[in-house]
């Protein structure tokens, strides 16, 4: 196999982590979490990353009512947008996030989310701009100098978004979810046993929940140590989740094996006439 092919299959390999990346290090930039529990904003039973289909689908009905009444409520929109893109309709929490901040310009939290937005849709320097907008110099948000590094990795820039990483990290050490994207950082390069490294450390840490050990569960599977990834990724996960899980680590594995099977066969001279004697 030529190697530009190689590289293309390896990256297309790694697009589903590069996808768990941005939704992780993105997933914390508003903090409209508390603020769910007044007026009369829908409450969500759970954290979006615990719902399963059905429960994703209810209450995005239920937060898309409250937004068609009221579209300028700030923490409507942005938990409607959140719930758009976990839907895996990026283009319309994007037109979500746009008209919110048009109503809230100056608001850090809708800046955030915006900026959340633009990245998921693939608008990745508006969305570093969005995000720029919403940081305050005197007083860093670490939450979004990780987000800055998540969306750099996905414009390839993995050595400016490292850096952003460890920036974070000095405002809060041995932070679960920074840790871990730092070793997705370093999955998206190919270096698995780095990013092991990195991705132990934040399953280590007290506050680390279930995305940063599906994230550890995905890059030991892509070792090859699969039932190792299935131990982790069936932790603290409803049967159904876990399922789901360990379907994406297989799909995952599986198109690996094609790729290694390729590459040796490529690598192995004469292979090629050896396939046309039947």
């Amino acid at each position: 196999m030529p190697a530009s092919l190689t590289t293309t299959f390896t990256h297309r390999i790694l697009q589903g982590a590069a996808a768990s990346l941005i939704v992780l290090a993105l997933a914390g930039c508003s903090t409209t979490k508390d603020r769910m529990t007044t007026g009369s904003v829908p409450k969500l039973t759970k954290p979006v990353e615990e719902m399963d289909a059905t429960e994703l689908r209810s209450a995005t009905d239920r937060l898309g009512q409250a937004y068609e009444k009221n579209p300028r409520d700030p923490v409507t929109g942005v938990n409607y947008a959140n719930l758009l893109r976990m839907n895996g309709r990026d283009a319309q929490a994007l037109a979500v996030m746009q008209q919110v901040a048009i109503s809230n310009p100056a608001d850090r939290n809708v800046l955030a989310a915006y900026g959340k937005a633009q990245a998921a849709a693939g608008q990745f320097q508006q969305a570093l701009d969005t995000i720029g907008r919403a940081q305050t110099p005197d007083r860093p948000d670490w939450k979004l100098i990780s987000a800055e590094g998540a969306i750099l990795d996905q414009m390839g820039r993995a050595s400016d978004a490292r850096q952003r990483y460890r920036d974070a990290l000095d405002i809060q050490p041995n932070e679960p979810s920074i840790l871990s994207n730092l070793g997705m950082s370093y999955v998206l390069t190919g270096d698995l046993r780095t990013a092991e490294t990195y991705l132990r450390s934040a399953a280590g840490q007290p506050t680390a929940d279930s995305r940063v050990r599906q994230n550890l569960a995905l890059v030991v599977g892509l070792q090859g140590r699969f039932p190792e990834a299935e131990q982790i990724a069936r932790r603290e996960l409803s049967p159904q989740q876990a399922d789901a899980n360990v379907a994406y680590l297989r799909g995952m594995l599986s198109q690996q094996n094609s790729w290694q099977k390729l590459a040796a066969k490529d690598k192995t001279p004469g292979a090629a006439d050896a396939s046309n004697t039947n």
